[in-house]
Order: C-alpha cells, then structure tokens, then sequence
C-alpha cells in the first residue's frame, strides 16, 4: 500500500546520521538501522518506525498504509522516546481511537527516530498480525 494523506502536514523530522537499533517486543528482535540504507520499504514516511520494521521483516498492522489515516500501527516505545519528535496533532487525534495507550503511545507510521539513542518498542498484541501471506 503506502502513499501520502493529501489531507495531513507531512511528518517533519531529522533523519539519523548514525546506526542504531531498534527491539521489538515481545519477540525480541533487534534490528540495525543504517541511514544509508533507507528507505527500507514504501509504508510510511521514510526512517518512521513502521518503515523499518517492514523493511526488517517485522510485521505492524497499518490498515491505512502508513498515512495516518487510522490507529491500527499503534505502539508503544518504552526506552528512547526523547529521539522522535513529539506527536503532531493529527496523530493525536487518531492515537484517540487506539485501545491500551499510554503517555509513550505512538503511531508507528509518524514516529521517526532521529538515530541518537537505541529504541526498545513494543507492539501491542491486538497489533500484531498472526497471519502470514505469500506475496503475489
């Protein structure tokens, strides 16, 4: 899927200039993210969360593609939150809709590290996508 919501501001961050990593939980999977290797996907804006777990393998609902049209990639980040910008009203707005939040509750499609700090982020378990689908 993927594309842009003609309707929002786009996400403004600072992409990193370093490696570092991200955990997911529960599965405990580390990823490497590498800034000369993004973008890793096409779901969500480039170096956002959800665009680099697709890219590593790791599977986050986005019904909406990663355009913040939606709530279903909600996460929360547990350690490293000070490396992404604050959310912006529009992903407030929809984090409303999304069940479990917390104050470190984020879009995985709007949250983009800038690379200072490693992140542990966990993706809740009504995220997580059990079914596995061959591509086309």
């Amino acid at each position: 899927m993927g594309g842009t919501n003609p309707f929002l501001k786009p996400v403004e961050a600072r992409l990193p200039t370093r490696k570092y990593a991200i955990t997911f939980l529960p599965s405990g999977a580390r990823v490497e993210v590498d800034p000369a290797e993004l973008p890793y996907s096409r779901d969500g804006p480039t170096g956002s969360i959800l665009e680099i777990a697709l890219g590593h393998g790791i599977q986050i609902d986005h019904a909406c593609g990663g355009v913040c049209a939606c709530s279903t990639c909600h996460v929360v980040v547990r350690d490293g939150i000070d490396s992404i910008p604050e959310a912006s009203e529009d992903e407030e707005d929809q984090l409303d809709n999304a069940p479990g939040l917390t104050p470190t509750s984020r879009l995985a499609c709007q949250a983009v590290p800038d690379g200072s700090c490693d992140l542990v982020v966990e993706i809740p378990g009504w995220n997580r996508n059990l079914v596995s689908e061959e591509h086309h």
